[in-house]
């Protein structure tokens, strides 16, 4: 098992725990230094993430806001900047946990885009939802709120120069647990190689709230499942993810669903397939 465990933990990148403070301060600044030379190298000013009131966003957020901060300071030119976007579908259950991880964020910009009219128009113009189920179609709306999100993401970023900012860490990229095209796109992933509790970890050394660092992760995507916990889809907990990805022991049937489905996921972790 720990074979299997450590070459997926290998082919993810995955890091190491944190071994102390120092470890993880010395992380924050590696990943802080890349979100930087990205944005340099590209010879655009603008970074864009879509913030959703969850840790994974808010601690990409953070590392956002911080890099350019220092690159402002650094540089003297104060055209960098972070652009945080709400994208609710119509009114977010949870849109106080958004605008509290927006607060204490405090980007340098703040944009709200409501996704739900260009779903919903969209969705009455598919006629292969015709004769499928109620749960079908949901799922696949799900689906296309999450690129929805990306293309106003895009969008904002063409308009203003920036480079679109990934949430996906290695927790999500076992299970697949993106939308392909979706949130799974972007141009940098600062979260990319880390588990979920080093995620939390980052987040709390910021000085984030603990009502936000440990809130219950949810996709939030289908509507006929709102809020549903992303360890309810998962069939597996963060805390036996990690410890997989970290080469830990975990329970059989923990270690039988990651690995079917980091298989299922392949096609998600890869350029499209070509002969």
């Amino acid at each position: 098992m720990q074979a299997v465990q450590r070459e997926i933990a290998e082919q993810l990148n995955v890091q190491p725990p944190f071994a102390d403070k120092a470890a993880l301060e010395a992380e924050v600044a590696r990943r802080i230094k890349f979100i930087q030379e990205c944005l340099v190298n590209s010879g655009l000013k603008a970074l864009v993430l879509g913030i959703s009131g969850g840790v994974d966003s808010l601690t990409a957020g953070l590392l956002a806001q911080k890099a350019v901060r220092e690159l402002r300071e650094r540089s003297g030119d104060d055209s960098y900047k972070f652009i945080a976007v709400r994208l609710p579908y119509g009114v977010q259950f949870d849109e106080h946990d958004a605008q509290a991880s927006l607060d204490f964020i405090q980007p340098d910009d703040r944009q709200t885009i409501n996704i739900g009219p260009a779903v919903k128009g969209l969705a009455k113009e598919v006629t292969a939802f015709e004769g499928k189920s109620e749960a079908t179609v949901d799922f696949v709306v799900g689906n296309m709120k999450a690129r929805m999100r990306m293309i106003a993401q895009y969008t904002i970023a063409g308009a203003c120069q920036g480079l679109v900012i990934g949430t996906d860490h290695a927790a999500e990229a076992v299970m697949g647990f993106y939308t392909k095209f979706g949130d799974g796109a972007c141009d940098l992933a600062p979260l990319s190689g880390l588990v979920k509790n080093q995620v939390r970890a980052i987040a709390r050394s910021f000085g984030a709230p603990e009502s936000l660092v440990e809130k219950i992760p949810t996709a939030d995507l289908e509507d006929l499942s709102p809020g549903k916990p992303d360890e309810a889809a998962h069939g597996v907990t963060y805390a036996e993810i990690d410890a997989f990805l970290h080469g830990e022991p975990v329970r059989e049937e923990a270690f039988r669903i990651i690995c079917e489905t980091y298989r299922k996921t392949h096609h998600k972790r890869v350029m499209p397939f070509a002969p």
